[in-house]
């Protein structure tokens, strides 16, 4: 178990204090339009924080208000000042936690570029998205029918080509974005070149079909954010990127696949031998192949076969950077993402040296107290491949009625929308973190509870369908803008018996 809690040492300087990272999971806390953390921001955090992650990193956290994925995001502020900068430092506060070794605080930085929805991305309506090519999201789809054609054109409006003012006024908004992160007691940041963002769909031949300098270095805009950042912020504060071999590779070897394989460790040995990141994360997946999230209907074969294909990318990656290291040369760290699911995958990793540290993403929510309990168990190796399992199971959000006769032969003809498919594992997954908040706010709220009790995890409810929590996702009664809201009707009903009192005086 020792080989899961060393200390890895960043190029930075900073040292992760163990191997085990939460990984950047949409968080669905915030405003609807976006906008600063909040109260289950902190309680969320602060829950994770108390058990021994080596690293903590933040859902999105937004660079542009207008350029949203699915509302409730983090925004970076478009001024930076005391008031502004607070809610920020308490998040901060919040993940470091108060234990000795404390967990190194990284804030996902994002930019939604075409992905930004026509409904919740912070535009008015009929205004396109920014991105580097005017290719809107799933035109690029092939073979998914007319429906799935039909749906992304109504989520996803045709994007606007970037402009060269454009890029320049991204560059500083990341700018701005890790100043932010710095200033507000953040150990660093992370730039999101994944999932399709737009720094991915730069470097993606799908979406970059430029003809200018940034689509023959597709590398050149994430190179500029990185330089610019640098020279914003001390040489300690941590830099990483978050990597997707899906715009590159699939699950299947084929020669062309090994070709763009070879393309995507080009991309990584460049980005190396820039000598000013700290870690790269390995993950893939955007919205028109949603492989970074779980979806009902996806078997269990079908996710190991894209767990075992970022772990056969990240140890060829491995491989390369021990080819170009040198004495007294400290190169990136490699965190693996995709999943680790069982205290044997975590092992593998390591004992095969396909990475240095182990990123948790859907089991961080489904156990958040996984890394204390891997530590206070002292697991031999043999057990790590017997019956321990710390990490609960993910849940079936596969509808019921259809393995019944005769929706299951009326189900094979339906048309299926994998961004939909995927939406109903991001609101499970969301619904479940929302309640992980408010069960530590009401745990910090209740004064006589046992401080024992307060480390508890409560308990999952699996009987939540994907169905349901869609609909618990959007319809979010205690929303801080609903809050909002009732504090303003509140106070107008003070100000009215104000007046009417005065009125009844005056008669």
């Amino acid at each position: 178990m020792s080989c899961f809690f060393c200390q890895q040492l960043l190029p930075c300087g900073k040292v992760v204090p163990n191997r085990l990272v939460k990984v950047a999971m949409y968080e669905h806390l915030a405003s609807i339009r976006g906008g600063p953390p909040n109260r289950y921001h902190y309680a969320l955090y602060s829950t994770w924080s108390e058990h021994d992650w080596g690293m903590i990193v933040t859902g999105n956290v937004i660079v542009s208000q207008d350029h949203l994925t699915l509302g409730r995001d983090m925004v970076v502020p478009r001024g930076l000042d005391d008031q502004t900068i607070r809610p920020f430092q308490k998040l901060a506060e919040s993940i470091h936690g108060n234990k000795a070794n404390r967990p190194l605080a990284i804030m996902q930085l994002s930019h939604g570029g075409r992905q930004s929805s026509n409904f919740l991305g912070g535009r008015l309506p009929f205004v396109p998205p920014l991105a580097p090519s005017a290719l809107r999201s799933g035109q690029t789809l092939e073979n998914e029918g007319i429906i799935s054609n039909i749906f992304h054109l109504l989520l996803f409006q045709k994007p606007k080509a970037m402009s060269l003012a454009d890029l320049d006024h991204l560059v500083s908004e990341f700018v701005r974005g890790a100043v932010l992160a710095s200033q507000s007691g953040f150990d660093g940041i992370q730039l999101h070149a994944a999932h399709g963002y737009l720094l991915a769909q730069f470097l993606s031949p799908k979406s970059n079909i430029r003809t200018d300098e940034y689509s023959h270095d597709s590398l050149l805009l994430l190179n500029r954010i990185v330089n610019a950042i640098r020279k914003a912020v001390p040489a300690s504060f941590i830099l990483g990127i978050k990597f997707n071999t899906g715009d590159y590779s699939g699950v299947e070897e084929s020669k062309a696949q090994t070709t763009q394989d070879e393309r995507a460790i080009s991309h990584l040995r460049e980005i190396v031998a820039w000598r000013t990141i700290d870690f790269i994360e390995i993950t893939g997946g955007d919205y028109e192949n949603p492989n970074f999230v779980f979806s009902p209907g996806s078997t269990q074969s079908s996710r190991s076969s894209r767990q075992a294909f970022f772990a056969r990318f990240s140890a060829r990656f491995m491989k390369e950077l021990s080819s170009m290291s040198s004495p007294n040369d400290r190169l990136p760290l490699v965190l693996l993402t995709g999943g680790l699911r069982t205290p044997a995958h975590l092992y593998n990793v390591i004992a095969s040296n396909h990475a240095h540290l182990l990123g948790i993403g859907r089991s961080s929510v489904l156990c958040p107290e996984l890394p204390t309990t891997l530590k206070n168990n002292q697991t031999t190796e043999v057990d790590l491949f017997n019956d321990f399992t710390p990490f609960k199971p993910e849940p079936d959000l596969s509808l019921s009625f259809t393995k019944r006769w005769p929706w299951t032969y009326i189900w094979r003809f339906v048309p299926r929308i994998k961004l939909i498919g995927a939406g109903v594992g991001i609101a499970w997954y969301a619904l479940i973190i929302r309640q992980l908040a408010e069960g530590r706010i009401r745990r910090n709220d209740e004064r006589d509870i046992k401080k024992s009790d307060e480390q508890n995890v409560f308990d999952l409810d699996y009987s939540v369908t994907g169905i349901g929590a869609v609909v618990k996702m959007w319809v979010w009664v205690n929303a801080p803008e609903i809050q909002k809201s009732y504090i303003v009707l509140l106070l107008l009903s003070l100000l009215l018996m104000v007046l009417c009192l005065a009125w009844s005086v005056d008669l």
